[in-house]
């Protein structure tokens, strides 16, 4: 926080409680005279609505005045306007390493112990999986569902079908260092519309035939074919789909596969190597490797 913006809090606050400790004392004054009091008493609302001179009670009065002193307590020793973490040196990041740290040290055996084991003895192990399912919701859930069914550009965890390999191992990476695919853009290199539409059409007719005849198939060998492959069974390497099966990340219709044709796409799995570390990240490879099972 700048030093402008610390001042203008400090301020801010400041006045604020003050102005607060004004209006408990103005709102609680004895009226000045008897003819003041009669003043007040006469006003009359809705035939049998009067005002009275009742000051708040004693016990309600402190209350409000405890709150506002232990709300300039808290402004001191915590930091309310700076980053010195005030008198008692407090901040976030330090509070969420110690708890990082106690929770370490108490989970950090059970986690190492299920780390030393294969994935697929891990699979069979309800203790595992019932790790590895909670740790799915954590940090999974958010993109491929709370089902793992997936959504458009999140694959489906369940079906079986994997664009960079469904192994244990390929699963553990995946996990670890991420991945990137990217779809390049085609669209400029098309000479109209139609020559988009009949693309499309031929891409959508691959798991029934592959029409060689068709203009479009001498532009996928051109510009497909080295990512899909040949037939379009696509290449797990490169993390390039299958063109002829019922499994479409971003749809099947002709306007998804028209946009992705013509502006590409760029998918991206983020590493989780440094937040979970290798033992965790074992656990949640056999629970992901058991969903397909």
């Amino acid at each position: 926080m700048s030093a402008g913006w610390s001042w203008y809090v400090l301020i801010l606050t400041l006045a604020s409680v003050a102005a607060c400790f004004w209006l408990i004392a103005w709102t609680n004054r004895q009226r000045a005279s008897d003819a003041e009091i009669a003043e007040s008493e006469a006003h009359v609302w809705d035939e049998d609505i009067r005002e009275l001179n009742n000051p708040l009670p004693m016990w309600w009065l402190w209350l409000f005045i405890i709150t506002l002193i232990w709300g300039l307590g808290y402004f001191i020793m915590y930091p309310s306007f700076s980053e010195d973490g005030g008198l008692l040196g407090w901040s976030q990041e330090a509070q969420y390493e110690a708890e990082v740290a106690a929770a370490e040290e108490r989970y950090g055996p059970i986690f190492a112990s299920f780390g030393a084991m294969p994935v697929e003895e891990l699979v069979d192990d309800p203790k595992a999986m019932n790790i590895g399912s909670s740790l799915f919701a954590n940090y999974c859930s958010q993109c491929h569902g709370a089902n793992a069914l997936g959504a458009a550009g999140f694959p489906n965890l369940t079906d079986g079908v994997w664009n960079w390999g469904g192994s244990p191992a390929q699963i553990e990476l995946a996990i670890s260092n991420g991945r990137t695919g990217v779809m390049p853009a085609l669209g400029a290199v098309f000479e109209s519309d139609e020559a988009i539409d009949e693309m499309v059409r031929y891409v959508q007719n691959m798991a029934s035939e592959m029409d060689t005849a068709s203009p479009a198939h001498t532009k996928y060998m051109q510009l497909c074919i080295a990512c899909h492959g040949p037939t379009g069974q696509g290449m797990q390497p490169l993390g390039a789909p299958s063109l002829v099966d019922d499994v479409w990340l971003y749809g099947s219709s002709a306007s998804a596969i028209r946009k992705s044709i013509v502006e590409g796409r760029n998918g991206v799995m983020p590493a989780h190597q440094n937040m979970l570390g290798p033992d965790r990240i074992r656990i949640l490879a056999a629970y992901v490797y058991s969903l397909s099972r």
